[in-house]
């Protein structure tokens, strides 16, 4: 009953995370903010890719089919709301690219799970996400700001969480890959590096110094946990602690973001 518990606590959390955008859709949001969303479209580029190789698992499988779904219906509003930010041809040209990179994911995100499909829906998903970056680094680059940064390297936070989740999954379910393996420990590599980068942001309140350290822990915790030796694979335990630092840096990221 408590394992329950938790389960629903979580995938509450998560699609509440999935439903914020919505309202902001109906107001002007200002140039970090959409930063944030931009680096939310970054995540979700790897989110899809990791729900959907859970499901092919049976790894928390109807948990991970809300995420799938609730995934696809997020980017999608949210390559509308950008598209209407967007002010300048550089911008407007690479959501345009994205979007047209969207078609292929979507596709093999909404068909049935397949295992022969698993690495063509990761490669058309890594073009996704390159496209994605670009519009954070193009909408960065306008910003300014430091502030602007500070919001990029914390929403790429979300993007490494669920990169390597997918990455963890596409070993666990035997691509036996040693680009994968390398990927994997440079996403580890790179999300350690950043966290220690935001410790030291002059942007910090305390209220996201706690956080980071809450973030810290569960970071700790997950390096424990990710065992993959001699074949070994946890994927739920993985999938849950991964989930639970996507949540925290969605919330770090809320508050850079909203920072005067």
């Amino acid at each position: 009953m408590i394992q329950k518990s938790i389960q629903a606590v979580m995938c509450g959390l998560l699609i509440l995370l999935c439903q914020l955008p919505v309202a902001q859709a109906a107001s002007n949001i200002d140039i970090e903010e959409a930063i944030n969303m931009a680096g939310r479209q970054r995540m979700l580029s790897q989110r899809i890719v990791k729900s959907y190789l859970q499901m092919g698992q049976d790894v928390r499988y109807r948990l991970a089919s809300r995420h799938l779904r609730s995934s696809i219906v997020l980017f999608e509003q949210q390559l509308r709301v950008l598209k209407g930010f967007a002010s300048d041809p550089e911008t407007t040209r690479t959501l345009e690219l994205m979007e047209q990179l969207w078609v292929p994911v979507k596709q093999i995100a909404t068909g049935p799970v397949q295992r022969e499909k698993a690495e063509e829906l990761r490669e058309q998903s890594e073009k996704l996400l390159a496209a994605a970056h670009q519009v954070v680094l193009l909408l960065t680059e306008q910003s300014g700001t430091n502030l602007g940064q500070v919001v990029n390297i914390s929403s790429r936070q979300r993007m490494l969480s669920q990169r390597m989740g997918g990455l963890y999954m596409m070993m666990s379910w035997k691509f036996d890959n040693e680009v994968y393996r390398q990927d994997y420990k440079t996403a580890k590599r790179e999300f350690e590096e950043a966290l220690q980068e935001l410790f030291n942001s002059n942007e910090n309140t305390p209220k996201i110094n706690e956080m980071l350290h809450q973030v810290e822990l569960n970071w700790n915790m997950y390096k424990l946990s990710d065992q993959m030796e001699n074949g070994q694979f946890i994927p739920g335990l993985v999938a849950r602690q991964l989930d639970r630092i996507l949540i925290q840096m969605n919330q770090i990221t809320a508050l850079y973001a909203a920072l005067p």
